[in-house]
């Protein structure tokens, strides 16, 4: 079986290929390189330098016989679908359909999308279950939730992925989203941390092995056309992440809430458990033991 990963340079995607490929499956590794890193890419993967957007990217399915698509390629950043919405919208719906479009036409077996917490917007009630109401507060959130809209109406088998927040070595320190990371890396450069808000808000974090692992199961097992949250079912404030990551010298300084961010986000992850047989592995503490290296 070959399974087309999308984004498969970048953060969640390179653990994907990582896993697939230990357990025998080709995998085919689409990224524009915009956040994707050379060093992420699994020499037994087949790599094209593309963008999902493109015309070109046809030429990824007729030159291989695509059986899943896990598709990981977005553009990612509350801040830019607020400063350039069409550059989101062009990447995280037109991208999305234009892969949709590939898949029907050459008959996948199932396409796996990776979606996010941010399509709830404020919760009603925690931990949010997928029966939740989604009403974005972003235009990231937004344009995540149209992509599955049209993938539910795409007449493809489906699996869709409500990330929680998801951390691990290989992620972007510059990015907004990856709070572990950006706080690691301001550690390590002895560098004043900057909490936006009170650090009161809190956030489910998944380490992305076990993201990783949920896309195996999604293409292991006979479950079609669901939505699963992917997430450890726990939360711990901003506040209490910086006191388990701190050292003695680290400061820290508070500044404004950012825009379109929520309050309070925890995944209820019932569904994934049960449907699919999967269970996180990592709690925090585990995962952060992983970033000691680069601190000391």
């Amino acid at each position: 079986m070959t399974v087309l990963v999308t984004g498969g340079a970048g953060f969640i995607g390179s653990y994907i290929v990582d896993l697939l490929i230990e357990n025998g499956y080709n995998v085919v590794v689409v990224d524009n390189m915009t956040l994707g890193k050379k060093v992420n890419i699994n020499p037994k993967a087949k790599f094209y330098h593309l963008d999902i957007t493109s015309p070109d990217l046809e030429k990824v399915f007729k030159e291989n016989k695509i059986d899943y698509v896990s598709h990981h390629a977005a553009q990612a950043a509350v801040s830019v679908s607020t400063s350039d919405p069409i550059f989101d919208a062009k990447s995280n719906i037109i991208g999305t359909v234009n892969l949709l479009e590939m898949a029907k036409k050459y008959q996948i077996k199932k396409f796996i999308y990776a979606s996010t917490a941010a399509v709830y917007g404020t919760p009603e009630y925690l931990p949010v279950d997928e029966k939740h109401p989604t009403i974005p507060m972003s235009n990231y959130g937004l344009s995540k939730l149209t992509a599955e809209k049209y993938i539910q109406l795409s007449e493809l088998d489906y699996v869709i992925f409500r990330y929680a927040n998801i951390y691990g070595l290989r992620q972007n320190a510059m990015g907004e989203a990856g709070v572990v990371s950006i706080f690691i890396e301001k550690i390590k450069n002895s560098q004043i941390l900057e909490i936006h808000g009170d650090g009161q808000q809190t956030r489910d974090f998944l380490h992305a092995k076990d993201a990783a692992e949920a896309n195996l199961k999604a293409i292991q097992k006979d479950v079609n056309s669901e939505i699963f949250n992917i997430s450890t079912n726990l939360s711990i404030s901003i506040n209490k992440l910086f006191d388990v990551i701190r050292n003695e010298n680290t400061q820290v300084k508070y500044g404004k809430e950012r825009d379109g961010d929520i309050k309070d986000s925890t995944l209820n992850n019932t569904k994934a458990r049960t449907l699919l047989g999967w269970n996180p592995e990592y709690n925090l503490q585990q995962g952060l033991n992983e970033f000691k290296r680069f601190i000391n």
